[in-house]
């Protein structure tokens, strides 16, 4: 019997993480699985397939993961009769966004066309929503005739200890930016990548509570996690559930239900590159777990552009990134503050500014780091990017991973 293909698509590491644990599933009742990114999947590979699951994410307003794109590009917009191909689909998103589930349904639609018959109908996600990822697995329990019982075990968590909360911009025309600092539990020493996210687990809420992402600003030499997380507020005045209990209700040494998750899409790069590393707001925790470990490793060709809204309340970090600035660990520090002037500038100005440098940087090697909003920011510096170095040249960039967004 072939191996049933397990396809994932995913911005953050979630969909990747359900992908993991299906094919986990589906080892342990007999059925041979092959796990493999969207990014990396031929067209001979799915017209040899019998059966393929998928499990995609949607980025932002509907557009594909940035690991996506390769296969978006190169596959999508051709046709590939696929008439022997049965498959399962899983979408994620958020029904925040107007195009919910977009690349998702897309990408659905276009499996549909070229003749591939659904296995069953199409489960789509939204915000990691407990029910309908029970859905997913009943579906593929169906597939294992067998009668063996699948192991969805969950993925245990630890109680971290909330060890410092510190408000960071205080007065700022903004919400609130909280630097959070979480220590291990006791005799655990935890590893961790930049770019990879801590999966907090809020409590106080009824019911299933999602768990939530943030984006780590710390490495293991640090010997704790630190956050920035922003204080949401909802119309009738009450706070999120998660940015509310780690900004106000938790008190310091309570226990935080945390797991580490890998973000393989926004690891560093592999060798001595130039970095360029551009972002908004909360965004720079993402940003400075890099500068750390670079710094660590002597890497000294860091640019970072970072834009917010008011210099005097929202230059998070601040002395640690002039700093690093003056010791020469970022060879260049350009920032953008929106409120400052009577014409709005943001990071994304900053980019158009400095077209000949980010064209110079480039052709020496860099990689691009982007970290922040999906909204208004991510699309303005990939805006930005594509007119400086031609659309083109910035997707051979992405299909090479030396363009690489962790926003939300």
């Amino acid at each position: 019997m072939p191996p049933i293909l397990v396809v994932h698509a995913s911005q953050t590491g979630f969909a990747e993480y359900i992908a993991e644990q299906t094919v986990s599933a589906l080892d342990a009742a007999g059925r041979p699985a092959r796990l493999i990114a969207l990014g990396d999947l031929e067209a001979a590979d799915l017209a040899q397939a019998e059966q393929a699951l998928f499990l995609v994410s949607t980025t932002g307003d509907g557009d594909a993961p940035d690991a996506a794109m390769t296969f978006l590009r190169r596959t999508m917009r051709t046709t590939l009769p696929l008439p022997a191909l049965r498959y399962g689909f899983l979408a994620f998103g958020d029904q925040a966004y107007e195009h919910y589930c977009g690349f998702g349904r897309a990408l659905d639609a276009w499996l549909a066309a070229q003749g591939a018959t659904r296995l069953f109908d199409t489960i789509e996600v939204d915000d990691a929503n407990e029910h309908a990822l029970a859905r997913w697995r009943f579906q593929i329990s169906l597939l294992c005739s067998n009668g063996v019982t699948l192991d969805w075990t969950a993925p245990q968590l630890s109680d971290w200890i909330l060890a410092e909360r510190a408000l960071l911009n205080a007065d700022s025309p903004g919400a609130g930016a909280y630097h959070i600092a979480l220590t291990p539990p006791a005799g655990v020493v935890p590893v961790w990548a930049a770019g990879d996210i801590a999966s907090i687990q809020p409590q106080g809420g009824a019911g299933d509570v999602t768990p939530r992402d943030y984006s780590i600003g710390s490495v293991p030499t640090d010997g704790r996690i630190e956050l920035l997380v922003r204080r949401m507020t909802h119309p009738d005045g009450t706070l999120g559930l998660a940015s509310g209990w780690l900004t106000q209700h938790a008190e310091i040494g309570a226990a935080i239900p945390l797991r580490l998750r890998e973000n393989r899409n926004f690891h560093g790069p592999a060798d001595n590159c130039p970095l360029i590393l551009i972002g908004n707001g909360t965004g720079i925790a993402g940003l400075r777990a890099h500068i750390k470990a670079r710094a660590a490793r002597g890497q000294k060709r860091n640019w970072l552009l970072f834009g917010e809204r008011t210099r005097a309340h929202d230059f998070h970090y601040r002395s640690e990134i002039e700093s690093w600035r003056d010791n020469h660990v970022l060879q260049r520090l350009d920032v953008a503050f929106s409120r400052d002037q009577a014409e709005r500038v943001y990071v994304q100005d900053l980019v158009r500014a400095s077209p000949s440098a980010v064209q110079r940087w480039i052709e020496d090697g860099a990689a691009i780091y982007v970290c922040g909003s999906a909204d208004g920011m991510a699309g303005g510096v990939d805006a930005a990017l594509a007119e400086i170095v031609g659309r083109a040249a910035l997707d051979a960039l992405a299909d090479a991973g030396r363009y690489r967004r962790d926003v939300y």
